[in-house]
């Protein structure tokens, strides 16, 4: 990792450990202070209609912790569109409060698990408070980075991420790592800020910041093609609301083969 590298990683996990702290202390971080936040020409008028809690359905998020769900800072719903089936074993990758390890608890039930890895001390912290008021049984929250998961070789079913990726800054080794721990035949149902093929990086930069969820997004193209080439098939990138001018909310599917 290069200095730039390790500069941008520490920006990433400071801001998460506020917002972190933020929602501990009885603040509103996923409908004020998000860390994805408005980009530059950004289509909403605000936080709250492109990103955090405001993308699920209320029916989904009333019996939660209030902190689980005022900590989401994601672009999407990822367990809506995951096809979670029961007993089947989930991976969150970047599980910030824990809204998507507790959601996919519940649909994968009993004989199921659900797996949440965080780099963020405070975002542990928080998502294991929130697991033990909500009496979730069958899920972990581990420390760890998205480039090395701390879970052995065909570990989960299904690997699910909320605008995290665009965050990573290797993502290549992220989706590998993603290959890595799922079964064969396993998916991926992921939630990330996606960039307009025709944008060039600086102009991603000029939309927003890295932290920000903006400038560090890949574009379409450059989602499918770095799956493909860690071996993922039945690929797709569909784009499902606008954040900036040419960078949208989207939704990343693919299989590894059987």
């Amino acid at each position: 990792m290069t200095g730039k590298d390790e500069v941008a990683r520490e920006q990433v996990r400071r801001r998460y450990a506020d917002a972190a702290r933020s929602v501990a202390d009885g603040g509103c971080c996923g409908s004020a202070a998000s860390c994805c936040e408005p980009a530059v020409g950004a289509v909403s008028a605000g936080v709250g209609t492109t990103f955090g809690s405001v993308l699920y359905e209320t029916s989904q998020t009333d019996d939660l912790p209030s902190q689980a769900v005022l900590a989401s800072l994601g672009c999407g719903n990822p367990t809506a569109v995951a096809d979670l089936r029961e007993g089947e074993r989930v991976l969150d990758l970047g599980s910030g409060g824990g809204i998507d390890v507790l959601l996919s608890a519940r649909r994968v039930g009993p004989r199921g698990f659900a797996y949440g890895v965080d780099m963020t001390d405070e975002m542990l912290a928080l998502a294991r408070a929130n697991a033990a008021e909500a009496c979730a049984q069958n899920v972990e929250f581990l420390k760890g980075t998205v480039e090395a998961v701390p879970l052995p070789d065909a570990a989960v079913d299904v690997v699910i991420s909320n605008c995290v990726i665009n965050l990573s800054t290797d993502k290549p080794a992220v989706l590998a790592e993603m290959f890595r721990v799922l079964v064969n035949g396993g998916r991926i149902g992921l939630s990330d800020v996606v960039a307009e093929d025709a944008l060039t990086p600086a102009e991603r930069a000029e939309r927003g910041s890295f932290v920000g969820c903006i400038a560090g997004a890949m574009s379409r193209s450059e989602y499918l093609d770095g799956l493909a080439a860690v071996g993922f098939v039945d690929t797709s990138v569909e784009f499902t609301h606008e954040v900036a001018p040419g960078m949208h909310g989207a939704i990343i599917r693919a299989a590894k083969p059987q």
